[in-house]
């Protein structure tokens, strides 16, 4: 989480880029958890319908 949480604070990724990186059912390989999402952007993570 240490590198998405500082990609996001210096804003070299976006909140939408950072949702790609989150491991939910449709995205097994992803890199950080919902929990994680939030810790880092303060918002809860939201699935697109």
């Amino acid at each position: 989480m240490g590198f998405w949480s500082l990609a996001y604070k210096l804003k070299w990724v976006t909140k939408d880029q950072l949702r790609l990186t989150v491991k939910t059912d449709q995205n097994p390989f992803g890199e950080i958890t919902v929990t994680e999402f939030k810790a880092i952007t303060g918002d809860d993570f939201v699935t697109a319908q």
